[in-house]
């Protein structure tokens, strides 16, 4: 592998600019190596090579780079950033063959940036769990790990980074979607506030509301830099936040207080989790103490059990949604056979929801959302692991036909009780990858903030970068049968 490979993004544009490589040289060494390492991880499922390239030409013939992300190789998860021209499919077997007619706004802020779209990579059908192992495209492999899951939904992307095909990529959070395969792959993500970026023009929320777009990296720096290019309301949005006080990039270096912290070893209800997750917090915990911060041991009181029922209702009926959301792409509903078994038995279960209990079961989140921020009048920040457990073995969390959606719900839930509260609250929250077992899999500790506040959670973590870095670590059981040199 290329050394410019190991390069963040922010890096890479860097080289641009000082005229070192080309937009092009760039994008054939991303090539090259979604060549010669994807077949063995299955991240990317869709090439754009020759648009990819007939754009970093373009690029460099434009004049003058732009911005921290000018000319930086770059990949969509196929599912909302749609780019038109391109297949659209969002995981499922049900929509092979539905080309995009439209670029989504955030696409365009991804093309403003100047970022060169090389690809699409894989998600589990519609985005419904937390593994990437659709029937369609069939299981992404995790880089440190071949036999292990990437988690998901955005376990395409993370593989992706992770593996070094790219230095960021595209990537969206409804349910833990951006930090799970983060955690499993050893990344940084970050979930911003609701509404901080864009879901126009086919959407104004999704799920809800649970829904947010970013990114996967390698660097805090990346994953900032990438907030600045996309961040802000567009025409229509029914949510938005003031600007932050600073660039988002300039932020991950100017933490101007102390903060104050809380940290749990615990799930929201008090229940245990695995060991290995447990000493990734009280880790991150010890760091944050290093650093000046006060931290104490705390948690949101909330009752887990209500949690995960009103949440698992408003996600059954969002499924729902997004059958009917299809169907209408296609121009016709799907049979039973030809969506995944989850897909179909948790739409057939949001069918049979009420208005009334879909209504009830939103109101009682929100009710949750006023306590969680009642807990964050006292702490700047609360830290947590951000799974249950350490990375799982590929196919952990199959559902078959005429099973119980709700108890395959129920499994997931245990290996990601922490992410899916900050969906439901709309807070920020990142994961970091600051640990590892002894057996070389990665384990996510998460950082979540107050509503808006990505520029406390990214100075926070490039403190947490700067003293414990991770941009050195590569996967250990490499694709390539080797660490990258």
């Amino acid at each position: 592998m290329s050394v410019v490979a190991e390069m963040d993004a922010v890096g890479q544009a860097e080289l641009i600019r000082r005229g070192e490589v080309s937009p092009e040289e760039l994008a054939r060494v991303a090539i090259d190596n979604i060549e010669a390492l994807n077949p063995r991880i299955n991240a990317v499922i869709h090439r754009m090579f020759d648009e990819g390239l007939e754009t970093a030409r373009r690029l460099h013939t434009e004049g003058a780079p732009t911005g921290p992300l000018h000319g930086v190789p770059f990949l969509l998860k196929d599912l909302l950033a749609e780019y038109a021209g391109q297949p659209y499919r969002a995981g499922s077997r049900f929509l092979d063959g539905n080309v995009s007619t439209q670029d989504a706004e955030l696409t365009v802020r991804y093309k403003a940036a100047g970022l060169v779209t090389l690809g699409k990579t894989n998600l589990p059908e519609m985005a419904v769990g937390p593994a990437t192992e659709p029937a369609l495209f069939g299981a992404t492999r995790n880089p440190w790990n071949l036999e292990f899951s990437t988690g998901g939904s955005s376990g395409g992307a993370a593989a992706a980074v992770a593996a070094g095909l790219v230095p960021l990529a595209h990537a969206n959070d409804g349910g833990g979607s951006i930090r799970i395969p983060a955690s499993c792959c050893g990344l940084v993500g970050l979930k911003p506030s609701r509404g901080r970026n864009p879901l126009g023009p086919r959407y104004g929320q999704v799920w809800g509301g649970l829904v947010a777009e970013h990114v996967v990296s390698r660097s805090v720096r990346d994953s900032a830099a990438a907030l600045d290019a996309t961040h802000g309301p567009d025409t229509g949005a029914p949510y938005w936040f003031p600007d932050p006080p600073t660039t988002y990039l300039e932020a991950t270096g100017r933490l101007e207080r102390r903060l104050r912290i809380a940290f749990t070893e615990h799930t929201y209800g008090g229940n245990d989790i695995h060991d290995e997750c447990r000493a990734a917090v009280r880790h991150a915990a010890a760091l944050c103490e290093s650093l000046g911060h006060t931290v104490v041991e705390s948690r949101p009181r909330i009752d887990e059990d209500a949690l995960f029922d009103n949440f698992t209702r408003m996600l059954a009926v969002a499924v729902a949604a997004t059958v009917r959301d299809v169907a209408r792409i296609k121009g016709r509903a799907p049979r039973q056979g030809e969506v995944e078994p989850l897909v179909w038995l948790m739409a057939q279960r949001g069918e049979k929801i009420s208005g009334g209990e879909y209504l009830t079961a939103v109101q009682d989140l929100h009710l949750l959302s006023r306590t969680v921020a009642q807990f964050h009048e006292d702490f700047d920040v609360l830290l947590t692991p951000t799974l249950g457990q350490p990375p799982v073995r590929l196919g952990s969390f199959v559902t078959e036909p005429g099973g119980d959606p709700f108890e395959t719900r129920r499994r997931m839930w245990s290996f990601a009780p922490f992410p899916q509260l900050q969906n439901a609250t709309g807070q920020p929250a990142i994961s970091l990858p600051l640990h590892w077992t002894p057996d070389g899999l990665p384990v996510g500790v998460q950082a979540v903030a107050r509503l808006g506040e990505e520029h406390t959670l990214l100075g926070l973590a490039g403190q947490l970068e700067a003293v414990a870095p991770w941009a050195h670590r590569w996967p250990r059981h490499s694709v390539a049968g080797s660490q990258p040199a």
